[in-house]
């Protein structure tokens, strides 16, 4: 949305001294001040960039994949643990037999194992594992989604002001260029017995405010081009102008909190965060029930025998065990009650996280519709009428003026800002700041995929991406 500034010089204004026209036009075209010719980007294309190449968000994505293992390690607990072992050495053996005679050997015993264990009943204590793995992978899904939407958010945010701060500094630059020409203006009329010296110097003062302003605002275009690079990935080229996204927002506020609530990464991780406590305290109880396995192995021993009355042993056995804690100190019932007081603690966080977003959504909203009053007060704006002719108004008069279009200029360049960041942070507090809303010329990152092919592997150093 680009909306120019009209300005219209009075009667007798000096040569030079119209201000140009459109100036918020021009500066929110994005031009950079480049040298070289380079491809337009829009703010969708900057999203896209921001989404495939941003570290936090690469991070956390590296960090879900993590998560994404705490599955098949619990269900490891269904399956079999199988052991080999080989030992080997040396052994000096002199034995005294009743007879009083001496026997004495040097031999090399070696022996070679294996055992298979396999649990029949923990308490179901595997079971719960598992449920607590995926809900944890179900949270950190969330959790990357909330993740998601800060990085596009910031990308937004960013765009918008890289356009804004060169918006500003374009129009501080003409301002700069005006109040250079009233000076030697005012310093001709001085000359001419037009005006007073009081005239010149108040004519000067203006230009030495509009040299600082305009450092001030060229400080903040660098600031705001090294957010951006850090932000997206790399440096800003030629920006497009960008528009709101209120036509993904929800009609009414009500149905806006309503969305929130149920939909909401961080609102939807909190629950399931209360699904993980809820079965720990399941966990914590299993550790008070019996458990049962059983054991299989197969041995081979040579020359292990130190009465030397035997070459070799061969053994096989299959052994059942049954465990029944009866008293353990404390620790399991101290177990129960922590996880007891956890998951109370994970309802309430709920709670806040709830009317958190709720409060979100409605702060988002008002802004929303303040940015769009906002902005309709400054279009109304088409520049300010500046007479200095004959007497009809004085340099402090024309300085004002001056002072005013700049202003006004400045306030319609951050309301256009504002009112761009502010639909899409709205559309965040709703948690529809995504890729699939958006639209985004990018494939969507599926955390599924990852899950589904870890979850039942048996065996592999190697992550599914060859690392």
């Amino acid at each position: 949305m680009v909306v120019g500034v009209e300005s219209r010089a009075g009667f007798g204004e000096p040569p030079g001294f119209r201000a140009r026209g459109n100036w918020l036009g021009l500066a929110m075209l994005g031009l950079l001040g480049m040298t070289s010719p380079v491809l337009a980007e829009t703010l969708p294309e900057a999203l896209v960039k921001a989404y495939q190449t941003n570290p936090q968000l690469n991070a956390e994505r590296a960090r879900q994949r993590g998560t994404d293992e705490n599955v098949p390690q619990a269900l490891a607990g269904y399956r079999p643990q199988i052991v080999a072992s080989l030992g080997a050495g040396l052994q000096a053996v002199r034995n005294l037999l009743p007879d009083n005679t001496v026997q004495s050997a040097g031999l090399t015993p070696w022996t070679i194992g294996l055992t298979v264990t396999q649990v029949l009943f923990n308490g179901n204590k595997t079971s719960n594992n598992v449920r607590v793995a995926e809900f944890q992978v179900k949270s950190g899904r969330e959790a990357l989604r909330n993740v998601e939407q800060g990085v596009l958010l910031d990308a937004a945010t960013a765009y918008m002001n890289v356009m804004a701060n060169y918006a500003l500094v374009e129009s501080q630059r003409s301002n700069v260029q005006v109040l250079r020409e009233i000076q030697a203006t005012t310093k001709r009329r001085l000359n001419a017995g037009d005006v007073t010296p009081t005239d010149t110097a108040q004519a000067e003062s203006r230009l030495s405010r509009g040299l600082a302003d305009l450092n001030v605002a060229e400080v903040a275009l660098a600031i705001s081009k090294e957010i951006y690079a850090q932000v997206i990935g790399e440096p800003p080229a030629q920006l497009v102008p960008a528009s709101p996204v209120d036509r993904l927002i929800p009609v009414t506020e009500a149905a806006a909190i309503d969305t929130t609530i149920h939909e909401h990464p961080a609102v939807l991780g909190a629950s399931y965060d209360v699904d993980v406590a809820t079965v720990s305290i399941k966990l914590a109880e299993s550790s008070l029930l019996p458990s049962m396995s059983v054991q299989g192995s197969v041995s081979r021993s040579v020359q292990s025998d130190p009465t030397l009355s035997t070459m070799a042993t061969d053994q096989a056995s299959v052994m059942g065990q049954l465990n029944v804690p009866i008293y353990d100190g404390g620790t399991a019932s101290s177990q129960t009650r922590q996880a007891k007081e956890v998951a109370s603690q994970s309802r309430m966080v709920l709670e806040k996280v709830r009317s958190q977003s709720r409060t979100a959504v409605v702060s988002a909203w008002v802004a929303n519709e303040g940015t769009k009053i906002a902005l309709k007060a400054d279009i109304a704006l088409q520049g300010v009428r500046r007479e200095a002719n004959g007497g009809q108004r004085t340099t402090i008069d024309v300085l004002n003026a001056q002072q005013e279009l700049t202003n006004a200029r400045s306030r319609l360049i951050l309301a256009q800002r504002d009112r761009v960041i502010a639909s899409y942070t709205l559309l965040s507090a709703i948690g529809r700041l995504d890729v699939h809303t958006l639209n985004l010329d990018t494939p969507e990152y599926q955390p599924e995929l990852h899950y589904h092919q870890v979850r039942d592997a048996w065996h592999g150093l190697r992550t599914p991406s060859g690392k």
